[in-house]
């Protein structure tokens, strides 16, 4: 049986694209896109996943108290959906750790940056590549991550770097590293974890042949 991928987004889901076109050329071995999750109801990414033929639904934040109640409902649909694997692509809700109990080592992210640098609180979207061009770094890049209770601090996947040019506008190195990096990681760590090859040692993830 493929392992069942649900995808959680907020907006655009250019990552979720991504896997939608490498689940059609057969890269996700052992795997199925089986859910798209949103927390905006007017995402693209909705209109995506309707496109591909997948099942999606929405848990908008504001129809919940806290982010807490909110990862719960997240949780409760996850286990209906039976859900193996929880894929973060572009979710701007910072979930509680009641997610990270149900699928311990279980929830990939993709972070635009080569974590740690430019992590943590507040390092999403743009504002990964603002800071990367203020700090001058001549490399970045994007990091695949399982998720823990800390933010963006969970045990690397895959790491992939490009250049940082002189005339780089936050936007151009956005797209560079999009179809770089996360769009090519980001499927690759997906079809490794249905195939069993990814096993975490402590903080270390090993690919396994």
């Amino acid at each position: 049986m493929p392992k069942r991928i649900a995808v959680l987004v907020s907006g655009g889901g250019t990552n979720l694209q991504a896997l939608i076109d490498a689940q059609n050329r057969g890269e996700i071995v052992n795997g199925l896109l089986a859910a798209v999750i949103s927390s905006n109801p007017k995402a693209y990414a909705l209109e995506r996943a309707e496109k591909a033929g997948i099942p999606h639904f929405v848990v908008s934040r504001k129809d919940y108290p806290s982010n807490q109640a909110m990862t719960q409902a997240l949780v409760d649909k996850l286990r209906e959906l039976n859900i193996d694997l929880v894929v973060l692509a572009g979710f701007m809700v910072i979930l509680t750790q009641e997610m990270v109990q149900a699928y311990p080592n279980a929830i990939l992210n993709v972070h635009p940056a080569l974590i740690p640098s430019f992590a943590g609180p507040g390092c999403y979207g743009l504002h990964v590549h603002e800071k990367a061009l203020e700090y001058g770094v001549k490399l970045s890049g994007a990091t695949v991550h399982f998720v823990s209770e800390e933010c963006d601090g969970g045990p690397i996947v895959s790491q992939k770097a490009v250049e940082v040019l002189p005339d780089d506008t936050p936007e151009i190195l956005q797209r560079r590293i999009m179809e770089q990096c996360e769009w090519k990681l980001l499927p690759q760590a997906v079809s490794l974890f249905c195939q069993d090859r990814l096993r975490v040692e402590g903080r270390t993830v090993r690919v396994l042949d």
